[in-house]
């Protein structure tokens, strides 16, 4: 699968732009915030239907229009189609191939895009937040249904957490918001379970292939709600912890346990890296879950992913960048960056090379040094 053109209108700072792409590297330089990132930002759209960086579509409008317009030409599976989004104030239009797609849902099963960035390098050391992030997008791209199940499980949550805060709290709508929790929480939880044993044993292989066997890692789904059994099981644990907490969170106007507090454990030889690993074991492990990442969508989709590098190379030594590289040479990749050495461009021979400069894109021909 790859990107073969781009269209924006009054998308971020570019009042317009066409252009097309390399089916392997394209490489994207040019000094900060001239709008690298929101050539990325514009491609990843074209498969979750929203930014990687905002929840706020509003923000993706150009300031001296009231909407604005992607339009991306892929090819998957030797087949071209066209996704198309369309961006306004009060909302926004997905279509593709001049259909309109009416739940988030149903787009992402189309395009598959893998976004890593400096922000990514963090998630082993950053909070459990940014983690249930992480699973949870890369579940809704190899599990569409995975994204109504968390869809409907917040739904759920904001309204038992708007109970809650009531001066008077009625306990029977408060059992009617809790099934909806465990029903939903259940599906997150088991979905959640399987996928991270899975990307654990991937993971573990590309990890002791960057260190050269001397690492062992381990991913671990730390899950808030104990559960080792059945399905019956789950959701009588669920139900019962709670009932449990029914009081502590009405006096603390919120729901305190739940997949919502859900975590990962990344251990590295039997050690915990958020609290005990360097910088550099942190950045391996996280390179090696992104890295595995590409490899689930590989084996679950049949079909290579597009992958976004933004920014994220400078953030990487040169063993780590040689070994990204050259792990991903079959898929197309897009790197921005302020300047590459000429070491990695050799390494690159199939690329194409563009200048982003306030909102334009220049194709060259070389790289400056």
């Amino acid at each position: 699968m790859y990107v073969k053109t781009i269209e924006l209108d009054h998308f971020r700072n570019y009042i317009h732009l066409t252009m097309d792409f390399h089916e392997k590297v394209n490489i994207l330089l040019g000094p900060n915030a001239q709008g690298k990132t929101n050539l990325m930002e514009a491609i990843y759209m074209s498969s979750f239907g929203k930014s990687f960086r905002t929840s706020r579509d509003g923000e993706l409008i150009g300031f001296t229009n009231d909407q604005a317009r992607i339009k991306i030409g892929l090819v998957k599976e030797e087949e071209e189609f066209m996704m198309e989004i369309n961006l306004r104030q009060e909302g926004k239009e997905i279509k593709k191939e001049g259909r309109k797609i009416l739940k988030l849902a149903d787009m992402l099963d189309h395009v598959y895009v893998v976004v890593f960035s400096p922000e990514d390098l963090r998630i082993v050391k950053d909070e459990p937040e940014k983690r249930r992030k992480f699973v949870d997008r890369e579940l809704s791209l190899l599990k569409p249904v995975y994204y109504d199940d968390i869809t409907q499980y917040k739904k759920s949550l904001m309204q038992r957490n708007a109970l809650l805060k009531e001066k008077e709290v009625k306990q029977d709508l408060l059992d009617i918001w809790d099934d909806a929790m465990i029903k939903w929480g259940c599906r997150i939880i088991r979905k959640r379970r399987e996928f991270i044993k899975k990307l654990s044993g991937i993971s573990s292989t590309i990890h002791e292939n960057i260190t050269e066997g001397k690492e062992n890692l381990e991913i671990r789904y730390d899950s808030d709600i104990p559960w080792s059994g059945g399905e019956e099981e789950l959701m009588e644990m669920y139900h019962a912890i709670l009932k449990k907490n029914r009081s502590k969170d009405i006096f603390r106007g919120t729901s305190t346990r739940g997949p919502h507090k859900d975590d990962l454990q990344v251990l590295v030889n039997d050690l915990d890296i958020r609290h005990y690993g360097s910088q550099g074991q942190q950045r391996t492990a996280a390179l090696s879950l992104k890295l595995a990442e590409i490899r689930l969508i590989e084996e679950e989709k049949g079909e290579s992913p597009i992958l976004l590098l933004d920014d994220v190379l400078s953030e990487l030594d040169s063993q780590r960048q040689k070994f990204l590289i050259q792990t991903l040479r079959d898929l197309q990749i897009f790197i921005t960056a302020t300047e590459i050495s000429p070491e990695l461009s050799s390494s690159l021979p199939e690329k194409r090379i563009y200048q982003v400069l306030e909102g334009t894109v220049k194709k060259e021909e070389y790289i400056p040094i």
